[in-house]
């Protein structure tokens, strides 16, 4: 039976909850808003006198697009660091989001995409096998997941050698050295509403499954023998876990190419808000990831306006300053 004082701090926890789950989407809206007034080319406060190709089809699509795929960098970013219990675990790091880009770039080197439908879904599939495949060659290179540092190592190893097999696509194919190099750099300035579509659908899908068997993750956080003893099927749910961090990145890098660190820097920006719980945690890395992509977006568009550079650069500067400090904080005895 619940007493008074746990009925009152429960209603408490609650407001706390919505009380930042609003800020945080308050500032997301804030920012759409901001990708869609502003560009390389200046800003448009008038939406009535704005050119409206301009502001609908071509600004509120990026930006949208952005925010997504910073959302599905993010959540895989926190599904990666509960999952494995690494702190510095990152679908750039753990080789997923170069597998996800060899996937890309096998499909438009060798694959015949008749149809915009078949492009679509060729580079989505793609990208999400990729993915898959790099994650798993990173965890059997570490011989599983309990050693931090080999997963990490492993994890860096695969990346190098997949990014690798990249660049060779550019000798096999020197025509399409142009649009390789725009996904290894990390693009947004070609999303469209069809991009848009395919990642809120595959955010909301990944995002209500993760969310529905995080108490998972709950529990592999008292431990791994705790977690047995609980009587939950802990592999099957890790291959569950495993295939939506594969879906979210190769999404993610399908649309918009490479972009490191997102998935990194998200979960640790918001663990203090989270409070320990991992349901809420995944929910704002979500809303975390979208937040600071879409805010590297709209640096990387004005800064040097009226000349665009790749977002992937922003976030890879910004990112690794994060990380630096993140391994100085540990180094020095300090809470990751």
């Amino acid at each position: 039976m619940h007493t008074r004082e746990d009925v009152i701090i429960s209603i408490m926890q609650k407001n706390y909850f919505l009380g930042k789950l609003s800020g945080l989407l308050i500032f997301s809206a804030v920012l759409v808003l901001m990708g869609t007034l502003l560009g390389s080319t200046g800003a448009s406060w008038n939406f009535i006198d704005a050119d409206q190709t301009l502001v609908f089809d071509i600004r509120l699509p990026r930006s949208l697009g952005a925010y997504l795929a910073g959302a599905l960098l993010g959540l895989a970013g926190g599904i990666a660091q509960s999952l494995f219990r690494n702190p510095l675990a990152d679908p750039y790091l753990l080789g997923s989001a170069s597998g996800a880009l060899l996937g890309v770039g096998s499909i438009l080197c060798f694959a015949y995409l008749g149809n915009s439908w078949l492009e679509i879904i060729g580079l989505n599939g793609g990208a999400f096998l990729g993915a898959l495949i790099g994650v798993l060659a990173s965890l059997i290179l570490a011989g599983g997941y309990r050693g931090s540092l080999r997963l990490l190592l492993s994890g860096v190893v695969i990346s190098v050698i997949l990014g690798a097999a990249n660049s060779m696509f550019t000798f096999i194919r020197p025509d399409l050295f142009q649009s390789i190099q725009s996904f290894m750099l990390g693009n947004t300035t070609l999303l469209s509403w069809s991009g848009v579509e395919i990642m809120a659908i595959a955010l909301v899908l990944c995002l209500l499954v993760t969310l529905i068997i995080s108490p998972t993750l709950d529990a592999l956080s008292l431990g791994e023998n705790t977690a047995r003893t609980l009587g939950l099927p802990l592999d099957q749910l890790r291959l569950v876990l495993i295939g939506i961090l594969a879906l979210a990145t190769g999404c993610a890098v399908a649309q918009t190419g490479l972009i490191a660190f997102v998935g990194l820097a998200a979960p640790h920006l918001v663990r203090k808000l989270a409070g320990g719980r991992q349901r809420v945690q995944l929910l704002f890395s979500c809303l975390g990831g979208g937040i600071l992509l879409l805010s590297s977006d709209l640096i990387a568009r004005t800064l040097f306006a009226p000349i665009e550079i790749p977002v992937g650069l922003v976030t890879a500067v910004l990112g690794g300053l994060y990380l630096l400090i993140l391994l100085r904080r540990t180094s020095l005895g300090g809470r990751p």
